[in-house]
Parts: C-alpha cells; sequence; structure tokens
C-alpha cells in the first residue's frame, strides 16, 4: 500500500513537471511561430510519463562504459544548451579591433542579447556548438549548408534605433580568400585593389556611357578576380559563406531605413540635420613628435601601443578631441598636429561606380527602408545593385541603357528588408558601411547589453584588467 502511494505521488509529480515543461516548449514555439518543434513533444512525453525509451541506458553499465558515457552525457547537454543560449537569448563576444575606439576597446568582451532586437531563425541550423564558421585546428566548416532556412525573425523588445551599438554580420562577408592571412579581408576591395594595379592608367569614369563605365569597372574587377585564382598558393581558393556564418562585426547605427545620410567635412547629417556626435569619437591626425609620449600620458589619454605603431608606419595616430586639446598644449613633446584629410575614393562604396565620395565627404544616400520604393536610374543602380541583387536575390540586368529586374524592364524597385548604415567611433580606422555599403536587416545579430570583462591587450597580468569597464553599460556609451 505504502508503494502504491509513492508510485501515485512521484507520477503525480512527474506530470506537474511535464504540464510546465509543455507550456514554456509551447510558449518559445509561439515566440518563434514555428511549428515545427511539435514533433519533439512524444519525446518530452517518454521522457516524464511513459519512460519507453531508455535515455540513460549507461546507468545500467558497468566498469569504463558508465564512465566515459556520463561524461559523454553531460558534455552533450552542455553543448545543446549552450547552442540553445547563444541561438535564441544571447552570446558572448570580443572586441577583436580599434574600429570602435574608444567607445569600445580591444579586448573588451560584450554581453550580446538575441532578444532585444529578436533573435533571428538560423539559416544554418546545423553547426557546431562555440563557433562561427571555422573549427579550430582542423580547419574546416563547422556548419553544413543543409537544410538551409530562409530569413525569418521572432519578435524582440525592440528595433535597431539611431546610435545604438550592434552586432551584425559582415556583409562583404559572402565571399573571401581561404588563406587564413586574407579571411578578415574585403574579398571585393581586394580584386579591385589588385586590378587597379595592373591598369595603373585609367580613364575617368565620368566621361563615360553607363555601359563603357561597367565594363570598366568589370574589367578592373576580373583582373584582380584572376590574378587570385591564378596565385592559389598565396591567396587559396575563393569560397562563400552564409549569411549567419560571417564573421561578427560591431559598430554603431548611425543611419535608419528611409533616412537619406550624408557626411560632410567628417560630420554626418540626417535628412539635412547634424547627428550628434560621440563622446569618444576618434579620427587621425598627423603627429610630430619631440620625445616619446610619456606611458603616464598614454594611460591617460588611452593610446595603445596599436596606435603607437600606426604613428610609427605611417605618421598619423588616431586621437580624441580630448586628446588632441591634452597634446596640443604639451609643446615639450608634440611638435605639430593636424588632422590627416585623406581624400582618395577608389576603395569607397560603391566599388563598381565611383561617385568620388571620400571617408568624409560622402553622399547623400538613400538608406532603403521595407516597402518603400526608389526610383532606379543608371546614375544611381551601383548604389543599389547589391542590396536588389545580393541581399534580395534578385536577377538584375542592364541592356540597351535599359534596367531589367526579373526579366522586367524597372524604373523603381521596392525594397523586402530594413537596411542600415553602420560606422565605428574611430572613423579614420574603421571599416564600415562608407567602404561595403548598407547593412541589410537579415544580417542584424544583436544588441550588445554590458561589458561583461575586460582586459588591456599591451599589458599583462592583474595590471592589464580594466576593472572600471567591468560591467559598464554598453547603452551609456555615447
Amino acid at each position: 500500500m505504502e508503494d502504491l502511494k509513492k508510485k501515485k505521488l512521484n507520477m503525480k509529480v512527474q506530470w506537474i513537471k511535464f504540464a510546465i515543461v509543455m507550456v514554456l516548449y509551447i510558449a518559445f514555439l509561439i515566440w518563434l511561430e514555428s511549428w515545427l518543434g511539435v514533433i519533439v513533444i512524444p519525446f518530452i512525453y517518454d521522457v516524464y510519463i511513459t519512460k519507453k525509451i531508455k535515455w540513460q541506458w549507461w546507468k545500467d553499465a558497468e566498469g569504463p562504459v558508465r564512465f566515459i558515457m556520463s561524461w559523454v552525457d553531460a558534455l552533450v547537454f552542455a553543448l545543446v544548451a549552450v547552442y540553445f543560449i547563444n541561438l535564441f537569448f544571447f552570446q558572448n563576444y570580443v572586441i577583436p579591433s580599434s574600429s570602435l575606439e574608444k567607445s569600445l576597446l580591444t579586448g573588451d568582451y560584450l554581453f550580446v542579447s538575441k532578444v532585444s532586437y529578436g533573435p533571428r531563425i538560423p539559416e544554418t541550423p546545423l553547426t557546431m556548438p562555440l563557433t562561427q564558421h571555422t573549427l579550430p585546428v582542423v580547419d574546416c566548416n563547422s556548419y553544413v549548408e543543409w537544410p538551409h532556412w530562409d530569413y525569418r525573425r521572432a519578435k524582440g523588445l525592440g528595433k535597431v534605433e539611431l546610435n545604438d551599438i550592434v552586432v551584425f554580420n559582415y556583409p562583404a562577408g559572402d565571399t573571401l580568400c581561404s588563406a587564413p592571412q586574407y579571411q578578415a579581408a574585403d574579398y571585393y576591395q581586394m580584386c579591385y585593389g589588385i586590378g587597379y594595379q595592373v591598369y595603373p592608367e585609367r580613364p575617368n569614369p565620368d566621361s563615360l556611357s553607363y555601359e563603357l563605365r561597367e565594363k570598366y569597372f568589370s574589367t578592373i574587377y576580373n583582373a584582380g578576380r584572376d590574378i587570385i585564382l591564378q596565385n592559389k598558393n598565396e591567396y587559396g581558393d575563393i569560397i562563400t559563406r552564409p549569411t549567419d556564418r560571417r564573421e561578427n562585426y560591431v559598430k554603431r547605427c548611425v543611419g535608419l531605413p528611409g533616412q537619406t545620410l550624408q557626411i560632410k567635412n567628417r560630420v554626418i547629417y540626417l535628412d539635412g540635420k547634424a547627428n550628434k556626435e560621440p563622446e569618444n569619437v576618434q579620427y587621425s591626425y598627423y603627429v610630430k613628435l619631440k620625445q616619446r609620449i610619456p606611458e603616464e600620458l598614454m594611460e591617460e589619454l588611452g593610446i595603445s601601443m596599436e596606435d603607437l605603431t600606426s604613428l610609427n608606419t605611417a605618421g598619423y595616430l588616431p586621437l580624441t578631441k580630448h586628446a588632441v586639446a591634452v597634446l596640443s598644449q604639451r609643446k615639450d613633446i608634440v611638435e605639430s598636429i593636424t588632422i590627416n584629410n585623406d581624400t582618395s575614393d577608389t576603395d569607397i562604396y560603391p566599388l563598381n561606380g565611383n561617385m568620388h565620395w571620400t571617408r568624409d565627404n560622402y553622399g547623400p544616400i538613400l538608406i532603403p527602408a521595407k516597402g518603400k520604393s526608389i526610383n532606379l536610374t543608371l546614375d544611381n543602380l551601383a548604389i543599389y545593385e547589391r542590396p536588389i541583387r545580393v541581399y534580395e536575390k534578385n536577377d538584375l540586368k542592364v541592356k540597351d541603357g535599359r534596367i531589367y529586374i526579373n526579366g522586367k524592364e524597372a524604373k523603381s524597385y521596392t525594397f523586402k528588408m530594413d537596411y542600415y548604415w553602420m560606422m565605428g567611433d574611430n572613423r579614420h580606422n574603421s571599416a564600415d558601411s562608407r567602404y561595403w555599403g548598407f547593412v541589410p536587416e537579415d544580417h542584424v545579430v544583436g544588441k550588445p547589453i554590458f561589458i561583461w570583462w575586460s582586459s588591456d591587450p599591451d599589458r599583462s597580468g592583474f595590471g592589464g584588467i580594466r576593472w572600471n569597464r567591468i560591467f559598464n553599460i554598453v547603452d551609456n556609451i555615447k
């Protein structure tokens, strides 16, 4: 009788556990708006109620089998849990470069929320947890491209807002060279850069018709691509990556869908109004020193060894307004400081339609918005060609001076996604939208919430820990 009561009580507890798990699981499926997960319900039912499948069969084994399988079970559970959490809720991200300095520093570890903008349903769901695209040691893909699901995003707590710091997949990372030293490079800029070396004498594109201009840029691009193909020992193979397996970048959103952005003398204007610059925005200055900057002053102004390397090799130093003001007063150290006015335009987006824009004077350019149309002309086609053809997967051609999309003549185009303009706060040392264009909404990963760890790569041990940055809220960094 006592055993029967215990059995009934245990069964009641199991039904309560099952009910709680099912409520949470169904709520999760409703949030994702995906009912594919209902196939898992019979297995959940078996775990708590019927127990027909011996999920932990190894507990009845003896010797090394039980010991090994206990560790395998714990490892598999941990990997699945991490995969699930990273996919839908949050993940960690480390700042690898100085493009956002001095707002976010190299060595800052960020807690990135997927819920803020809504998590993406994975396009390539079969992947090894804790990897982005490559397995360490063996150097092969950490994912398989089948099954491949179309872009979809669950509802989030909000949308990307102006001046948000955002983590996203690198848009130009769809194609790259497989050699390790070139995987982080912009493949398209490489092709054009190499092509310009092959054709150093080039006509002014403005003097050419659209057909000749297109042929000219195609010739440059193809020349660079052919050299890459012919030198596999150096560059490796040309490979592609799906959207969610491209490198993660972190920049500040300085332009929203539907806004017209223009940069005039380094100031960003949105719809004709100047946007407030971040407090720690940096620009590059040509600095001539009388003597080495003291280490105490370097630490006070946030000047890193990477910054000094730039000074020693190229003659310029990235500085905030505050740092410029301080150094300008130190006549014992600094002889002169002048801003670096680089006017090069061949590496500026769009690469296949030189608009004579520069990093400091850019646009105006309309940022595409979902459901909104633009008039398409041969003058602006280069700007919107990549969103139309690559991101929104249309067949776009030009024939006899007319634009055709999916076989039909098009004088306008209505966008299917929202797009954003991302830039680093280290304005003269940031590979951003000025060089590779718009960031589509399907590339947005999440929003950094706070810095959970920070270590200075120039200093080791406890002296390298930036205690004053740990648990700083990223939203407060404006």
